[in-house]
């Protein structure tokens, strides 16, 4: 296919006729390594702040776990420190992944980094880190990474980086559009942090009895996971030995098969691609599961939870979980699910599994949980407050999962010169 009119073939794709294409050692003043000398001995409580690769994220710094080095020491890279709006970029773990030191990290250090510090009448600083993060500039790194096992990239690599490059002003106008919808989905980040910390608090008080729903009295008593489940001897029971069910029993239709990658605390994931056939399930119908029940985790992530939707018509787990039927007279399934949930989110699991480097989960310990017995129009009453909370939060993550997807999309269009923020000569008018 051509290139429509206005646009060119350049190596990093069509861009605008205007635009230039350079290498990023063009447009920057200095590009370096960090401190790259052991400093162990010089880290200190207080001092001179010193950024890693694990503190560099996508366009931000994440300065919550900060090394810190004693002033003396920093003095003798004093040609190394950072200024406001240099770039800081992974060489190791995640290549290329760019952050903008912002200026209350003026006259910081960084350890084995890469340093870029553009040069301000060529470049902005934010949208040259939005280019670098970009699926354009990622692919960069992908193609010049060196090494083993630990994929690296080097100072040279960086240097030979090809950059596209609007005027001044568009290239603001870019970085403002794109950094408006990473400030939106950020917001999003901070409030979902709030209300899973609400859910939280709520937990604590409504599942231990400290807080009580209008129209709800009396002493609650807590009782056996086993007191509120069916009278069926397989009301809770692990999946089958791995002798019992093999790789190459499955099918690609039939009864769906149950795996700890189908858990997620909500509902079972719908799309399961495992099967086997109605005849095998019927062998190992012990282990079978209908709409309603919970699935737990018995190893690995302890306690992981997902219940079985009424989409699902039956299912089979696999011997990593263990499912639980309730009687609904005594239990309702949602409260329990909860509080399943919050046993998990205390470390209950933990405390009562057996094992060394693999803890399991046993059945023992299963029917032994500790869970409230009330009377089930509060379990339900407790559960529906909870569950909208839960609700509330799967909006959302929803919103900025879409809110993800726009930036993608944004920056597809924007730093390619498909979109155009400034009009084509306005810069030169």
């Amino acid at each position: 296919m051509g290139v429509r009119p206005g646009y060119k073939q350049t190596e990093v794709g069509v861009v605008p006729v205007e635009w230039g294409l350079v290498p990023l050692e063009a447009i920057a003043d200095r590009i370096m390594v960090g401190i790259a000398s052991a400093a162990t001995h010089a880290y200190r409580d207080k001092g001179v702040p010193m950024f890693r690769n694990q503190n560099i994220k996508a366009g931000r710094l994440d300065d919550s776990d900060l090394l810190f080095i004693a002033p003396e020491y920093e003095a003798t890279y004093k040609n190394k420190r950072l200024r406001a709006g240099d770039l800081l970029t992974m060489r190791t773990g995640y290549p290329g992944v760019t952050a903008v030191v912002p200026s209350q990290y003026e006259s910081a250090q960084s350890f084995t980094t890469l340093i870029t510090r553009p040069d301000p009448h060529q470049v902005d600083s934010t949208y040259l880190c939005h280019y670098i993060n970009s699926e354009h500039g990622q692919r960069f790194f992908t193609q010049s990474q060196i090494g083993g096992a630990q994929k690296n990239v080097n100072a040279g690599t960086l240097r030979r980086m090809p950059i596209p490059l609007p005027d001044i002003a568009e290239q603001r106008a870019i970085a403002t559009a794109l950094s408006d919808v990473n400030a939106l989905r950020g917001g999003l980040d901070r409030l979902i942090a709030k209300k899973r910390d609400l859910k939280q608090a709520a937990m604590q008080q409504l599942l231990a009895g400290q807080t009580r729903l209008p129209g709800f009295h009396g002493e609650w008593e807590v009782k056996p996971l086993k007191h509120f489940v069916t009278r069926d001897r397989f009301a809770i029971v692990d999946g089958p030995f791995g002798s019992q069910l093999k790789v190459d029993e499955y099918v690609e239709s039939g009864v769906p098969v149950i795996e700890m990658e189908h858990l997620s605390d909500g509902y079972i994931k719908e799309h399961i691609e495992r099967c086997i056939t109605p005849r095998k399930f019927e062998d190992l119908k012990r282990s079978a599961v209908y709409p309603g029940d919970i699935i737990i985790s018995k190893t690995g992530s302890l306690g992981k939870l997902g219940l079985m939707p009424d989409c699902v018509e039956r299912g089979l787990i696999t011997s990593r979980l263990a499912k639980i039927t309730l009687d609904p007279s005594s239990a309702d399934q949602r409260f329990v699910f909860q509080v399943l949930l919050k046993l998990r989110s205390d470390g209950y699991w933990e405390r009562v599994s057996q094992g060394g480097t693999m803890q399991i989960l046993g059945i023992g310990m299963l029917q032994n949980a500790p869970i409230p017995d009330i009377a089930v129009s509060e379990q339900a009453a407790i559960a529906a407050v909870l569950s909208d909370m839960d609700a509330e939060i799967e909006a959302l993550k929803g919103r900025r999962a879409k809110t993800r997807d726009l930036k993608q999309a944004m920056m597809q269009e924007l730093l390619t010169g498909q979109t155009r923020l400034v009009p084509v000569g306005a810069a030169d008018a």
